[in-house]
């Protein structure tokens, strides 16, 4: 076997039998007189150039002639057109990407030039064919003559014969560097060979050969191994046999950890406040997640417009290399306008005052104030920069009034304590203080008490802002006394959960359809006000449901305990139950960024357990994944009501 190589593939190919070189002689004496031999132009006397024209030979030997790039219309025709024929695939591929295109708009071309580029033209097509596997086509190019055409006066007709795909035949994947004999990197070399997506038997192309090559790159550069790259790569191509050898070697370069925090850019701020908020692992083995989690939190901290750390490899040890964090601060104050809608209460308007560092505390303060349909607020929350430890304290004032079940409620809350925001857990300790005024006809007398409150958030889904799998859990413990009529006490216990499964796989061809799978969604809420019969305790501390987020087919709240003169207030009591079915819709065998779903939702509430008698919700909906985030709509039937409602929303939070 004769072998060549490219940096993009090696060809092996098979030597020819000693009669195929007579064979083709007598193939080029038959071609003798056929319009697909040369013809000399009149200025043409050295040499001759191949023009590949079907009919109207003497025609195409001439220059172009104004008249001839005019069409009917008037307007000014191309050179020439270009039509592939060919399987769809291989059609839309060349047709996109061929040189050739990119001449037709040219002025003064005649038949040689035009024969030139078509014997270019197919050295070009065999080229890109090849990156997609087909390295045997048969390939036929003709000229013909359209003078009665509005696109061109002649027409490159391109027909592809492909051939048989390439495919894998086997896969080598090998180490250098200390990763290759390190037993902790076992693990991660596991992990590079599990994700390699260009398997034996799976047809081979450039762009999967790219791709599998970068995907292992990344989890090899992901942790550890920042330096790493690919040290050696081949792809063999036996073109006779339609078979790719493929084989791999990574460099791993050293392994590094994290080092010393360096600020670039900070003026307003404690370079020790800085490092507490990012929280980067000094000393642990260098891991890219982690890095970017440490990004994340200085950049949703509030206190600056641009956040960028990035490693440097290129100086210290790799065991303790810098972190260079180019920092660029926020004004010290700003205001906010905001403009939303929800379903659920329709248009809001919100204005926001920022203010990054209190004086005297050093405190972030965020004040709103926000107006919509059903709730107008004004609340403030303060947040001191976090410990050592991650914990911080925190203190908040709300005023509030909003329509609940049947009546308005005016309220207030001033809570004060700690918390500590991590990777997947949020947790918290507070004190808080409420009070609730009931406006309208029999409405619930006034109430007050004070709770110390517990809470615990954990998110473990794949995305955060947009998940396809994983579970999220939130609970809530308050222990209070009510401060109004008889006091007494009692307690308060929520809970919520969701968990998103993967059950199946959305109908399409390419690779990206096959990754993304329908889902089920299931999620749940409960909670409990357990205290005497005659606690007043504050209507804010008890639950009401309905509405976008919870039972769809239902008013914002409008599912409460149902009093013997019909009208709706909070209960002690919640329930909700819902269950979604999304999958991923598939147009032409492409995976777009929509989805369709069917839901059931089921929800009550009650002043005790065995009151609870669940209103159901069904109906169906889409899902958008759009450039600023999901986009969710729903149309629902409210079984009890006998109604339709819209339910429309933006984003994903749990």
């Amino acid at each position: 076997m004769l072998s060549e190589s490219s940096p993009m593939f090696r060809v092996v190919r098979v030597v020819l039998p000693a009669c195929w070189p007579a064979l083709l002689f007598s193939g080029v004496l038959l071609l003798q007189g056929c319009s697909l031999l040369p013809k000399k132009d009149a200025g043409d006397s050295a040499a001759s150039t191949p023009a590949l024209v079907s009919d109207g030979g003497d025609r195409a030997a001439s220059a172009s002639t104004d008249g001839e790039r005019e069409g009917k219309d008037g307007k000014r025709r191309d050179a020439f057109s270009v039509d592939v024929r060919g399987p769809d695939n291989v059609r839309e591929y060349l047709s996109l990407h061929l040189e050739i295109q990119r001449y037709k708009t040219l002025d003064d071309l005649g038949a040689t030039e035009i024969s030139r580029l078509m014997v270019a033209a197919e050295a070009n097509a065999r080229e890109l064919l090849a990156t997609l596997g087909y390295f045997t086509p048969a390939l036929t190019l003709e000229l013909h003559e359209t003078p009665a055409s509005d696109k061109a006066p002649r027409e490159i007709v391109v027909t592809v014969e492909p051939g048989e795909i390439t495919t894998v035949s086997n896969v080598q994947l090998s180490y250098a560097g200390p990763i290759a004999d390190d037993p902790s990197a076992e693990a991660q070399r596991d992990t590079i060979r599990t994700a390699w997506a260009l398997r034996a038997g799976q047809p081979f192309t450039q762009q999967a050969w790219d791709d599998a090559k970068a995907v292992a790159l990344r989890s090899l550069t992901a942790k550890r191994f920042p330096t790493g790259n690919i040290e050696i790569s081949r792809a063999e191509v036996d073109a006779d046999r339609h078979e790719a050898r493929l084989s791999a070697t990574y460099q791993s370069g050293p392994a590094y950890k994290f080092g010393p925090l360096l600020l670039r850019g900070n003026q307003r701020y404690s370079a020790d406040g800085i490092r507490r908020i990012a929280q980067l692992p000094s000393g642990a083995d260098y891991d890219q997640q982690k890095l970017l989690d440490a990004q994340q939190r200085l950049a949703s901290s509030g206190y600056f417009d641009s956040v960028f750390l990035t490693l440097d490899t290129e100086s210290g040890t790799p065991l303790a290399a810098p972190v260079i964090a180019q920092l660029r601060e926020a004004p010290l104050q700003k205001v906010v306008l905001g403009v939303g809608f929800t379903t659920d209460n329709g248009p809001r308007l919100s204005i926001d005052h920022i203010h990054n560092q209190l004086p005297l505390l050093g405190w972030r303060a965020v004040s709103r104030l926000s107006v919509d349909r059903d709730i107008q607020s004004l609340g403030t929350e303060w947040k001191a920069i976090p410990g050592d430890d991650g914990w911080r304290w925190f203190s908040g004032a709300e005023l509030k009034s909003e329509q609940s079940g049947s009546y308005v409620v005016d309220s207030g809350r001033l809570r004060g304590g700690r918390n500590k925001t991590s990777d997947h857990i949020d947790r918290s300790y507070f004190l808080q203080y409420d009070y609730a005024t009931n406006r309208g006809t029999d409405a619930p007398p006034s109430a007050s008490a004070v709770t110390a409150n517990w809470g615990w958030t954990g998110r473990y889904f794949d995305d955060n802002g947009s998940p396809r799998r994983g579970w999220g859990l939130a609970l809530e413990l308050a222990a209070g006394y009510t401060l109004t009529g008889q006091q007494s006490p009692f307690t308060r216990t929520y809970a919520r959960w969701l968990g998103i499964v993967p059950v199946g796989w959305a109908d399409g061809k390419d690779a990206a359809t096959l990754a993304r799978r329908s889902r089920l969604q299931l999620r749940a809420e409960a909670g409990a006000v357990v205290g005497k019969e005659s606690a007043q305790i504050p209507s804010t501390l008890m639950f009401l449901t309905g509405g976008d987020t919870t039972v769809r087919g239902y008013g914002y709240r409008d599912i409460g305990t149902v009093r013997a003169d019909g009208q709706t207030v909070a209960g002690r009591y919640l329930g909700v139950l819902s269950l979604e079915w999304q999958r991923p819709f598939v147009y032409k065998d492409k995976l777009t960024d929509f989805e369709s779903v069917v839901f059931v939702d089921a929800g009550a509430v009650a002043d005790k357990p065995s009151e609870l008698k669940p209103k159901v919700g069904v109906g169906v909906g889409t899902r958008w994944r759009s450039p600023v985030g999901p986009v969710q709509a729903d149309l629902a039937y409210g079984v009890d009501t006998r109604k339709f409602r819209l339910h429309v929303r933006l984003g994903f939070t749990f």
